[in-house]
């Protein structure tokens, strides 16, 4: 059986008098693709933002690869292994697609500060080695060839495989993707599960959201189902999809 990479327990989370999060536990498995549905307002990407420190919950736990992290900044719990894409775009669109994806690199490298200043040879070797793994990372999607253009020209799917790309530049433990497939048209959405797939084969743990109720079936391997901040369901997908709360709260069924 799979150990357990990240766990919550009695999650709680409020906005004034909006329950956004409550009393939410549950467990990912290392190297499993675990999604986490439900209908808008339901809280799956205020659960999104406590596990990666954009948001601290109220009250519950969080634990991450034996470290206790809900009281931890973002930045911190991304050295831990922990990265993640958001609904919104957040790429650095007057810099170079080449340029976004090294910021990420740079925060696992370790340059001196007098390698830096001095121009060590050693320095000129980390910054080679450095662009060449962003022109790796940059190939699992096909970006290669717009990687010294402004990401800001980028067509949207493309940004978005972009913040993809960025994300896996951290070299996560844990990977958040969040509605990583929106906008996508039906070949970007089949390249983006394509490489879940191999990110999976490689052993990364991946948590996502995602309303491509097809796309998150396909893809995953447990389910976890919220409404109106509640876990009400968790499963394998057939299971899911079978579940009368899910079919009468989610998919619009009568239980």
């Amino acid at each position: 059986m799979a150990e357990t990479i990240l766990r919550t327990e009695g999650l709680n989370k409020t906005f004034g008098g909006l329950v956004a999060v409550k009393d939410l536990s549950f467990e990912i498995k290392q190297g499993l693709i675990t999604a986490l549905i439900g209908p808008n307002g339901s809280g799956k990407t205020t659960t999104f933002n406590m596990i990666s420190g954009h948001l601290k919950p109220d009250a519950g736990v969080i634990y991450f690869d034996g470290h206790r992290i809900d009281k931890l900044p973002p930045y911190k719990i991304a050295r831990l292994g922990i990265s993640r894409t958001f609904q919104n775009l957040e790429i650095f669109g007057h810099l170079s697609v080449v340029e976004n994806v090294l910021l990420a690199i740079n925060s696992r490298y370790r340059v001196s500060w007098w390698e830096s200043v001095l121009r060590w040879p050693s320095f000129f070797r980390k910054e080679k080695e450095a662009l060449q793994k962003a022109l790796s990372f940059l190939r699992l999607l096909g970006l290669e060839e717009q990687a010294f253009v402004p990401a800001a020209t980028l067509p949207f799917g493309l940004q978005r495989y972009l913040e993809i790309v960025r994300a896996l530049a951290t070299e996560p433990k844990l990977l958040l993707l969040d509605e990583a497939a929106s906008g996508l048209d039906a070949s970007e959405k089949a390249l983006l599960a394509r490489l879940i797939k191999e990110l999976k084969a490689q052993g990364l743990s991946i948590l996502l959201v995602e309303h491509d109720i097809n796309l998150t079936m396909e893809l995953a391997d447990e389910v976890i189902v919220l409404d109106q901040g509640e876990k009400i369901a968790q499963g394998p997908p057939e299971k899911i999809q079978r579940d009368p709360k899910v079919i009468a709260v989610y998919l619009g069924g009568e239980e």
